[in-house]
């Protein structure tokens, strides 16, 4: 049993923020994509499998990213007690762990076409060298939002098998949204990681976060309405953006503190239920 609950405060389960952050993205793109006059089967089928890629991927992409990270989680008040920066796991045990999560990913891989399977194996080395950005840039949660919204033109292509404008669009916009969110995220240690010396957006806008996260969002909001414009979504799609907008720019950018490590962590995970309402815009637009 410690074992297993090592695993999982190593692989991040009990958190399920971050696959779920991953997952979203998947599912805009294969709802964008999929062709709901047909059986909705497939679609279901799917959306398990991303769910289950996002698990995966996301518990791996943790392990690395505390063994490249492990002498900073242990100077970080937050990160300190994580199993391999406390020394409670091993290396050796953690990159086995990582191999077992990657084998079980890449049998969920096979089921989607060749060219997603392509794309995605092509994205590998984005997952497992973004935690190094923050050693020699600023814009280390640009790197994850490049990363971390992928999935969006894996759901596309796992459809239609080809790349096309559509989805290009709604991944910048999203991209930005990461960029917004993570950068909530990282206002919880900014104390730490400029005594360590980690660079992030955190620290470089820290003195006019809200004009930063407004462009952040404003660019995933008016992908959000170009998406609609060029797939000729209904106005009950345009009408119901009215509350991605609300939750952006009024609940997320209004009431961040960014003193207040508490507030932070609440605005960031608000994101997920974000994620979820921007699917049923998206499936809304599609099917009504």
């Amino acid at each position: 049993m410690e074992k297993i609950n090592l695993f999982i405060e190593l692989t991040r389960l009990k958190k399920p923020i971050g696959f779920m952050l991953l997952f979203w993205p998947c599912a805009w793109g294969l709802t964008l994509s999929y062709d709901f006059s047909n059986s909705i089967n497939l679609y279901i089928f799917y959306l398990i499998l991303f769910f289950l890629g996002s698990i995966l991927m996301r518990s791996a992409g943790c392990i690395v990213n505390d063994i490249i990270d492990k002498e900073f989680d242990k100077k970080v008040e937050r990160t300190k007690n994580r199993p391999i920066a406390s020394g409670k796991v091993s290396i050796k045990v953690s990159l086995f762990y990582t191999l077992i999560l990657c084998v079980l990913a890449l049998l969920v891989l096979i089921n989607f076409n060749s060219f997603t399977i392509f794309l995605a194996l092509g994205s590998m080395p984005l997952a497992f060298t973004y935690p190094l950005m923050k050693r020699y840039t600023y814009w280390p949660q640009l790197f994850l939002g490049i990363t971390f919204n992928y999935g969006l033109i894996l759901g596309w292509t796992s459809i239609n098998e080809n790349l096309d404008i559509i989805p290009i669009i709604l991944y910048i916009g999203a991209i930005f949204w990461t960029l917004g969110y993570d950068t909530i995220y990282g206002f919880q240690d900014i104390k730490d990681d400029e005594i360590i010396g980690i660079k992030s957006t955190s620290i470089k806008f820290k003195n006019n976060p809200n004009i930063f996260l407004f462009l952040c969002y404003s660019t995933l909001f008016i992908s959000l309405i170009i998406l609609g414009i060029l797939m000729n979504f209904n106005k009950i799609y345009f009408l119901s953006l009215i509350i991605p907008f609300f939750h952006l720019f009024f609940f997320q950018i209004k009431n961040l503190e960014i003193k207040n490590p508490m507030n932070c962590l609440k605005l960031f995970k608000s994101n997920n239920t974000l994620g979820l309402i921007i699917l049923i815009n998206i499936a809304t637009g599609k099917i009504l």
